[in-house]
């Protein structure tokens, strides 16, 4: 994890061009610690954190006993990679990273996923993102993609505002090596009922599912560059700017009412500023905002907020 993050926080430096990360370790008083990384006011982040900790205690957080009660009793170990971006041109998204491991007594598991958020609508860059992501999954198993990709879209989303939070990647948790893949709250819906009708798993195991973590880590490079570069010259003014920092909000409103490791980071008293890197420095609220019809503004929302089979689309 922590290589994970030296690889990332390298390849942005060298894609921002002026821009460098400010780190910050910390110690965590109940046991653990981490590195907060956050690169601000570069050519091409306005804001771009990118995190590692490390940290274990007696205390399990309620949102870990409620979903695996049969830890409770025994101490844990988490630690993890995670990162957020905020680009300053509109036309660039912002994007998502998280890989963790989390043991605890009798049981460990793997989490994590990636996830982009574009403010204007380009197809080709969606798919571009979610083929490469694929090619990731299918090395290691070709039901990978369909079902993380599936629980991203039901995860990422905000039940209040009824949308994405843009355009998904790939999404998992609580994954031991045993059946079933999807390990979700939602017995209804896409990704339960696609896991649901594999019966031919086999046992995975830890190192197995640990190569698969690294591959996804390293796997946000070639995903994300491309479309930084692709877009990273696209002349923009106030009115796209407005709207991104509109739809930043977006990103608040998940952060602070739904994101998993927001709440477990708060509810095991960790590092309050590296908790909340994620949020943008900068981000507005407009009362019953409405796009006009035929914009950009309102393809995104009528198109690129609903769930796509980004990785088979062809212009």
């Amino acid at each position: 994890m922590k290589t994970l993050q030296d690889e990332i926080c390298q390849g942005l430096e060298k894609a921002d061009g002026s821009g460098k990360f400010h780190e910050d370790s910390w110690q965590r008083e109940e046991g653990g610690g981490g590195r907060s990384r956050v690169l601000r006011d570069g050519n091409l982040l306005e804001q771009g954190g990118v995190n590692f900790s490390e940290v274990w205690g007696k205390q399990l957080p309620p949102s870990i006993l409620k979903q695996r009660p049969e830890a409770e009793g025994h101490g844990f170990y988490a630690t993890g990679t995670s990162m957020v971006l905020h680009p300053r041109n509109p036309y660039i998204p912002t994007v998502h990273l998280n890989y963790r491991y989390f043991e605890a007594g009798p049981v460990w598991w793997f989490g994590g996923g990636i996830d982009l958020t574009p403010y204007y609508p380009f197809a080709e860059d969606a798919s571009q993102f979610h083929r490469t992501l694929k090619e990731t999954c299918d090395k290691h198993h070709c039901e990978y993609y369909p079902v993380f990709k599936s629980w991203c879209d039901e995860y990422f989303y905000l039940k209040h505002r009824q949308e994405t939070r843009g355009v998904g990647g790939i999404f998992f948790d609580y994954q031991d090596g045993t059946d079933p893949l999807y390990r979700g709250p939602h017995a209804d819906k896409a990704a339960a009922n696609y896991s649901n009708q594999l019966s031919d798993l086999k046992p995975r195991n830890w190192e197995e599912l640990f190569a698969f973590v690294n591959d996804c880590g390293r796997t946000f490079l070639p995903a994300y560059l491309p479309i930084v570069e692709k877009r990273r010259n696209t002349e923009y003014g106030d009115r796209e700017r407005q709207f991104q920092l509109y739809r930043r909000g977006r990103y608040v409103e998940f952060n602070l009412v739904y994101d998993r490791g927001t709440i477990f980071g708060l509810q095991t008293n960790g590092r309050t500023e590296s908790i909340l890197m994620s949020l943008p420095p900068l981000v507005r609220w407009e009362y019953c905002y409405e796009p006009e019809a035929n914009t950009p503004e309102a393809e995104l929302y009528n198109t690129f907020l609903k769930p796509q089979d980004w990785a088979n689309w062809k212009p």
